[in-house]
């Protein structure tokens, strides 16, 4: 080994941070200094500001809307029918309508419409599917199987729909209708109990009475005297009579 041979060994030593090389570099630009006057302010949204002047974002054309009375459709396919009877979650001897496909994890929501598809194998027989629409395809299968399909009537289930709500909300009113009833008797047997109590006297009024002398009036002086007995002359000691 030679002394100009002798090194440190690796990761001695790191190389100095070369500021201001680029922005890859991850310190280019403004070097880490960050930025003076509204950027360097904490909430400040210059993000899509053009000065002052229409921004693009608005100057631009919109195309199309989301129509928020549009009519949602659950697709059920006749296999997934199938694997689910195979699997115990529907109960084939039964109507198999919204509810039973709610229950079993078919459709999210029983208030949306129902479409019965064709796409797959039916081999249980005598099925009766209760839905809102279904497909030629879908329909043929569900017959050659023995089964029927129906449609469900709609008013029934806006209908069902309207009582329940009017239901929660007769529900809801009655028991703050309960509850301001409670509130106000509760009041009333305060304020009763509060009129037959004694009025009760602070400690420290008691303890500043306890320590305050009584002053006698007058006429408590002039009772006092009426009261006290008259001594007698035997009783002081003996008689003024001579013998």
């Amino acid at each position: 080994m030679k002394l100009n041979e002798i090194r440190d060994r690796e990761g001695a030593f790191s190389s100095r941070k070369r500021l201001g090389k680029g922005q890859g570099s991850g310190t280019g630009k403004t070097a880490g200094r960050g930025m003076k006057g509204q950027k360097s302010r904490s909430g400040s949204s210059i993000k899509g500001f053009e000065g002052g002047q229409m921004p693009l974002y608005r100057r631009v054309p919109k195309r199309g809307f989301n129509n928020t009375f549009r009519t949602l459709w659950q697709e059920v396919n006749v296999g997934r029918i199938e694997k689910f009877i195979e699997l115990g979650k529907l109960d084939g001897s039964s109507d198999i309508d919204a509810t039973a496909l709610c229950a079993a994890g078919l459709i999210r929501r029983t208030k949306d419409r129902i479409k019965l598809l064709g796409k797959g194998e039916l081999k249980v027989k005598k099925l009766h599917i209760v839905v809102d629409a279904y497909s030629s395809g879908a329909k043929e299968s569900v017959e050659a199987a023995g089964g029927r399909v129906t449609i469900r009537d709609r008013q029934a289930v806006l209908k069902e729909e309207f009582e329940e709500k009017k239901a929660l909300k007769r529900g809801v009113s009655e028991k703050a209708g309960d509850l301001e009833e409670s509130t106000k008797e509760a009041v009333k047997e305060k304020k009763v109990a509060a009129k037959k109590a004694p009025a009760k006297e602070s400690p420290v009024k008691k303890a500043a009475a306890k320590k305050a002398p009584v002053k006698k009036t007058a006429t408590a002086k002039k009772t006092a005297t009426k009261k006290a007995p008259v001594k007698k002359d035997s009783e002081e000691g003996g008689s003024d009579e001579k013998v």
